[in-house]
């Protein structure tokens, strides 16, 4: 009895720090890959499987499509209006987040296919998790901050999709790179992340599709209290990281950011190099 209690606390302690893990990485440029593969690396729990990675997807989705619904308004009633012949703002935004999802949806079948665990080692996500934040640190610094997501081109969305690509590589965070790039194009910061998260809904949309096929096609797809904790969990934690960040970026740079990726990264450094052994 005490061996199937003390198992059910840690299958529980293990559920609540994944859907946290994931809820507050996902949308933070730090890079929710990443720390999802460190969990293992450091608690030495196995992984966590495929109905958890499903739930856990399902609750930023929801975060996220909860937090900026307003958009996502904008975006379906802006294409039933182009349907019809007329071209809004809307239908605008939601030509320009299909065109910057195009390249990670192309890159993303060849990774999953031929290199996908080549770029889940510790060497790997500490290089990026490193490099990509000093790439941070210097678009925000050197970009100007003049322009709004309405002054966004056809091709910038090209740009920015095609960075996306890069958070392929564990590590790298699709948020960071994706914020990155918009800096560099000289989007307000606000706007920078805007962009990014409206992008990120059409990825964890393929990535949770995928996963939940992946479920499918192995006939595990139990609905017990665990995935609904996870999902629920994922949720919340997600929607306050969202909402906290567009708080704070409202008055301030993205350097807190940098700071907790370039200190990660030395440290995974040195672990990955033998310096703590």
């Amino acid at each position: 009895m005490g061996k199937v209690w003390g198992e059910s606390i840690l299958t529980l302690l293990h559920i609540v720090v994944l859907a946290l893990v994931q809820g507050i990485t996902e949308f933070l440029p730090i890079s929710s890959s990443g720390h999802l593969i460190l969990v293992p690396v450091f608690t030495g729990w196995p992984d966590q499987g495929l109905v958890l990675d499903v739930a856990v997807h399902v609750g930023t989705l929801g975060a996220v499509m909860a937090y900026f619904w307003r958009d996502l308004w904008s975006m379906v009633a802006g294409l039933g209006r182009l349907a019809r012949g007329r071209e809004d703002a809307g239908a605008r935004l939601a030509g320009l987040v299909i065109v910057a999802t195009v390249p990670v949806i192309a890159a993303g079948f060849v990774v999953n296919a031929y290199m996908y665990d080549d770029l889940r080692s510790l060497t790997v996500i500490a290089w990026t998790m490193l490099g990509f934040g000093i790439v941070l640190y210097v678009t925000d610094r050197l970009g100007m901050t003049v322009r709004r997501i309405e002054h966004t081109t056809l091709g910038d969305a090209v740009v920015i999709g095609l960075a996306q690509v890069l958070a392929l590589v564990p590590g790298t965070s699709r948020a960071g790179i994706t914020m990155s790039a918009g800096r560099m194009l000289g989007l307000e910061r606000t706007d920078a992340a805007r962009f990014s998260m409206l992008l990120s809904i059409p990825a964890i949309l393929g990535a949770g599709g995928l996963k939940s096929w992946e479920l499918y096609q192995a006939d595990d797809a139990d609905l017990t209290a665990n995935t609904l904790v996870a999902a629920g969990l994922a949720f919340t934690a997600a929607w306050l990281a969202i909402f906290m960040m567009m708080a704070w970026l409202r008055h301030a740079t993205f350097t807190p950011f940098v700071i907790y990726r370039v200190v990660l990264g030395a440290f995974l450094l040195g672990h990955a190099y033998g310096a703590f052994a």
